[in-house]
C-alpha cells in the first residue's frame, strides 16, 4: 500500500509539473499585413513593478536575438518619464529604429480551487466461494488543490503605420517568477509570429 501511495503521489507531481506552462487562449492577426517581416522589435512590459518589467524585457529580448531577430528592451530607450507622455513615448519608439512595438501587459492572476475524486484500494471485500473469496475494495478519496492562473495580453504594432498587427491572450499555470516563466512565454509568442510571417527569424 505504501508503494502504491508513493507511486500515485509521483504521478500527481509529474502531472502538476507538466501543467506549469503558458498556452494561447485567443489570438488575432491582421490578414492585410503583407510585410516585409519585421527584423527589429522593441519590447515594452506594462507593469508598475520596474524590476519585473526590466527583467521581462531583457529575457524576452534575449529569446528574440536567439531566434535571429534584433530585439530592444523598452527601458533602454523609453524612460519612465517618457512613458507618462504619449508624444514622447511615440518619439522614443520611432527613434529606436524598431519596425515593431511589442506591448505585454499582465491582466491579472486568479487563484482557483480544483476538487477531484480518485478511486484507491482501501481494503479487502469478502465474497462467495469455499472460503468466501476476496476482492480488492476501492474507496473514493477526494483531493482539493489550489493553483494560480496568470492572464497576459500581448500586442504587436507596426511602428510605421501604428497599426495593430497581432494580438493574443495567454494563460500561465502556476507562474513562479518573471525570470523563470519569461523564456518559455517568449518562445511561444515568437513561434506564433514566425508562423504568421510577421517577424523574420533565422
Amino acid at each position: 500500500m505504501k508503494l502504491r501511495s508513493t507511486l500515485m503521489l509521483l504521478v500527481l507531481v509529474a502531472l502538476i509539473s507538466g501543467c506549469q506552462s503558458t498556452s494561447i487562449r485567443s489570438a488575432w492577426f491582421d490578414t492585410e499585413f503583407t510585410g516585409p517581416p519585421m527584423r527589429k522589435i522593441i519590447v515594452v512590459a506594462g507593469t508598475d513593478n520596474v524590476s519585473n518589467a526590466r527583467a521581462f524585457e531583457d529575457a524576452f529580448v534575449e529569446r528574440l536575438r536567439a531566434a535571429g531577430v534584433d530585439g530592444i528592451a523598452g527601458y533602454t530607450v523609453v524612460t519612465d518619464a517618457a512613458r507618462a507622455s504619449e508624444a514622447t513615448f511615440v518619439a522614443n519608439i520611432l527613434n529606436s529604429g524598431a519596425q515593431g512595438l511589442l506591448l505585454v501587459r499582465l491582466l491579472g492572476v486568479d487563484t482557483r480551487t480544483q476538487v477531484s475524486t480518485t478511486m484507491v484500494p482501501g481494503g479487502i471485500a469478502w465474497g462467495a466461494g469455499n472460503w468466501g473469496g476476496s476482492t480488492p475494495m476501492m474507496v473514493p478519496v477526494q483531493q482539493v488543490s489550489q493553483y494560480d492562473l496568470a492572464t497576459v495580453e500581448t500586442k504587436l504594432f507596426d511602428t510605421k503605420t501604428k497599426q495593430l498587427v497581432w494580438a493574443a491572450t495567454t494563460s500561465t499555470f502556476n507562474p513562479r517568477s518573471v525570470a523563470r516563466e519569461t523564456p518559455a512565454f517568449a518562445d511561444l509568442i515568437i513561434g506564433q509570429l514566425v508562423a504568421r510571417g510577421i517577424i523574420q527569424a533565422k
